[in-house]
């Protein structure tokens, strides 16, 4: 008789499979406790489905639960209850180390305020996901400096971040979240911090990884260009998908 197969483990599937990937996400909810002691119930039960090559948009009131539902989707938090699924890898089932190598290699992140590193260069913030996926310096330097012109950003690499202005420190966080060439990215209020014709390029430089990469971009907004730049919108409201 033909020998069976086993299982595939979550460690096994860290990989990204071919074609574009499939994010399943299935009756999330998340509830924090307030300063008072009260149950504050911030999602309440979210289900959509969306596949890589959309960039999709998360809106909503303050307090909505837009930040809670991308740092659910990252695996930064875990839900109380419901489940998350990439390709075969679930996310809330995951034991914490394949977690953490799964964000590293197929998750990136971007945030209003760009947590770019102040003693290291802006080339040297760019290359730091890799230097810590172990890929070696000098393949490091070399693909932070091509992530670099890509975003316009060529005579900037040797500057610290603070000699960069707020447009060009945002530029510098989103090509660290992109070195990576992450399947998901997850971005909160990108352009939050800056004027509109900055905002509304790097949108569009998200959106172009998007298609070329048949990422899926996943990006959390009050800025309506760049909600009229995404495919479709989640809107949260009473913590469900409206």
């Amino acid at each position: 008789m033909p020998e069976t197969g086993h299982p595939q483990t979550q460690a096994e599937k860290l990989e990204p499979s071919a074609g574009p990937i499939v994010l399943t996400v299935s009756d999330l909810r998340k509830s924090f406790t307030s300063p008072l002691g009260d149950k504050v119930e911030v999602l309440r039960g979210i289900d959509f489905s969306a596949v890589g090559g959309e960039m999709i948009g998360v809106t909503g009131a303050s307090g909505a639960g837009k930040s809670t539902l991308l740092q659910l989707l990252g695996g930064l938090e875990q839900p109380d209850h419901g489940s998350i699924q990439l390709d075969e890898f679930v996310l809330t089932r995951a034991r914490d180390l394949d977690l953490v190598r799964f964000r590293r290699r197929r998750i990136g992140f971007v945030f209003q305020f760009h947590h770019l590193l102040a003693d290291l260069t802006a080339a040297e913030n760019v290359a730091l996901p890799l230097l810590i996926d172990r890929v070696t310096s000098k393949e490091a330097r070399f693909r932070a400096q091509q992530m670099l012109e890509l975003f316009g950003m060529t005579d900037k690499g040797q500057y610290p971040p603070g000699h960069l202005s707020g447009g060009e420190q945002q530029r510098v966080a989103v090509a660290r979240a992109l070195i990576t060439q992450p399947t998901l990215i997850l971005a909160d209020e990108p352009t939050g911090n800056l004027d509109n014709p900055t905002g509304h390029d790097l949108a569009n430089s998200m959106l172009k990884y998007c298609r070329t990469r048949l990422a899926l971009v996943i990006v959390a907004t009050h800025n309506r260009e760049v909600a009229q730049l995404c495919d479709r919108i989640l809107t949260i409201q009473d913590g469900r998908v409206r």
